[in-house]
């Protein structure tokens, strides 16, 4: 977002900064068509380093888990 002095603010709503590296990671999750389990194990792995650290990584791997008993 531009603000009138022409610099970037950080919008947390629309596109915070942990989502926002290279590829914003709900465009990445859309252009694989993922379902809602495989979009939160990349959501919560690309940001936990970010936010809430090892708290995301083991939301991930609940996730994934799930994934894998629904196989």
């Amino acid at each position: 977002m531009i603000s009138d002095n022409n610099f970037v603010k950080d919008d947390s709503i629309n596109h915070p900064k942990h989502y926002n590296k290279g590829i914003e990671t709900t465009d990445y999750i859309c252009s694989w068509d993922m379902d809602f389990c495989e979009g939160n194990v990349i959501k919560y792995v690309t940001r936990y380093k970010y936010k809430h650290g090892v708290e995301d990584l083991k939301k991930a791997k609940w996730y994934l888990e799930k994934l894998i008993k629904e196989q």
